[in-house]
C-alpha cells in the first residue's frame, strides 16, 4: 500500500495546500500535529477507501500527519498491534470488543461505515433459507474476523449456531473466488467481492445481507499509548477522514477513480460497490459515539463470549473515546 508522507511544518506551506485542496478546517491541529508518524492497518474493504483517498489526494498531509496504511488482514491486524507495527487500525466494532477482551486494548475514535448490503452470504440456486445450510460447507474468514462473525449472527438469529455448518477458513476475496469457481455450497463475503457474485447468477445466488442483519459497521480505532502522547494527531485523523468525505460530495468520479485503483477497480465499478454500504459523516458519528456503539457493543460481546471467541466480557466503555467526533 502507499507510503505516508513527510511534511513541512510551516504555516505558510499549510497554508498554501490548504487553498490549493479546496478544505476548510486547516487549523492549529495540523500544525502540531505536523511530522507526526502512524502506521494504520486495513484491507481492500469499499468501506475503509476514504482513508485511501485521505492518503492518495493528499487530504492526510494537509492535516500534518506522515500516513503509512499498511495492507494486512483482518484476522492479523491485533498482532500488528500488539508488535507496534501498527497504531491504528479500521475494523469493524465487534472485532475492537474481542481485541480488548483478549488483551489487545485499541480505542475507536470514529465510525468509517455502515454495511447497507454490502456484507453477504452467497448460496447455490438450490438453497433457499439460512435452515437450509444445516451441514452445508460455507468458506469463510477465521475466528475473529468481520465475515466469521457476521456468519455466527445469522446463523443465530435463525436458531443455529456454527456447529451446524461446515467451515472452510478462506479469506473474503478467496471465499468468492472458490463460489464462483463451484467450490463449496455457501460463502460469507464482502464487497468488492460480493458484486463478483451478483454478476454471476449462474453459479447462486445472495441469500441475506446487512439489509437483513445489520451487524456491520467500523471503525477507526488507535492504541490508548498512541492517542494519549498524540491527541492532536488524533484528532487531525478525524479530521482527514471528514474531509475525504467531502471531497467525495464534490468531486465524486475523480474520487471513486483514486479509491478504485486501490483496489484495481475502475470508478464506476468502485462506485458500485460503495452504494451497498454509507459511509459516516460528522452527525452519524455523534448520535453513533452517544448510545448505538454501547449497545451493539454490548449484544455482541454476548454473542462473541457465546462462540468462546472471547472468555471474559470486556468494559464497554474503554472501547471508544467520543471526544474526537463530539469535538467542533
Amino acid at each position: 500500500m502507499s507510503k505516508g508522507f513527510s511534511v513541512k511544518t510551516a504555516m505558510g506551506t499549510l497554508s498554501i495546500l490548504a487553498a490549493a485542496t479546496g478544505f476548510c478546517g486547516l487549523t492549529a491541529t495540523a500544525a502540531q500535529a505536523a511530522d507526526t508518524p502512524v502506521a494504520i492497518g486495513i484491507s481492500g474493504w469499499t468501506g475503509f477507501a476514504p482513508l485511501t483517498l485521505a492518503d492518495k489526494a493528499g487530504i492526510f498531509k494537509k492535516h500534518g500527519l506522515d500516513v503509512d496504511l499498511k495492507m494486512i488482514p483482518q484476522k492479523d491486524r491485533h498482532l500488528a498491534i500488539a508488535s507496534g507495527a501498527v497504531q491504528c487500525a479500521a475494523t469493524t466494532v465487534e472485532t475492537y470488543v474481542a481485541w480488548n477482551a483478549n488483551g489487545v486494548p485499541i480505542t475507536q475514535i470514529v465510525q468509517l461505515d455502515k454495511s447497507y448490503g454490502a456484507d453477504g452470504l452467497a448460496v447455490r440456486n438450490g438453497i433457499s433459507s439460512v435452515a437450509q445450510l444445516k451441514g452445508k460447507t460455507v468458506g469463510v474468514d477465521a475466528p475473529g474476523t468481520a465475515s466469521y462473525f457476521a456468519l455466527a449472527w445469522i446463523l443465530d438469529k435463525n436458531h443455529m449456531t456454527l456447529k451446524d455448518v461446515k467451515l472452510a477458513t478462506l479469506s473474503p476475496q478467496a471465499a468468492a473466488q472458490a463460489f464462483n469457481a463451484g467450490q463449496n455450497d455457501a460463502a460469507m463475503t464482502y464487497e468488492p467481492y460480493l458484486s463478483t457474485v451478483r454478476d454471476n447468477p449462474k453459479q447462486g445466488k445472495i441469500l441475506a445481507t446487512t439489509l437483513d442483519y445489520p451487524m456491520v459497521m467500523d471503525t477507526l480505532g488507535c492504541t490508548p499509548d498512541w492517542l494519549k502522547k498524540n491527541p492532536q494527531a488524533a484528532k487531525a485523523l478525524v479530521e482527514s477522514y471528514f474531509d475525504a468525505l467531502e471531497m467525495i460530495k464534490a468531486q465524486p468520479d475523480k474520487s471513486y477513480e483514486i479509491m478504485g485503483a486501490a483496489v484495481k477497480s475502475s470508478g464506476k465499478q468502485f462506485a458500485q460497490s460503495a452504494g451497498y454500504l454509507r459511509w459516516q459523516d460528522r452527525e452519524q458519528n455523534r448520535k453513533f459515539f452517544n448510545g448505538e456503539i454501547a449497545d451493539f457493543s454490548k449484544e455482541a460481546a454476548a454473542l462473541l463470549l457465546e462462540m468462546r471467541v472471547i472468555r471474559k466480557l470486556p468494559d464497554i466503555g474503554t472501547l471508544y473515546d467520543a471526544s474526537y467526533v463530539n469535538q467542533p
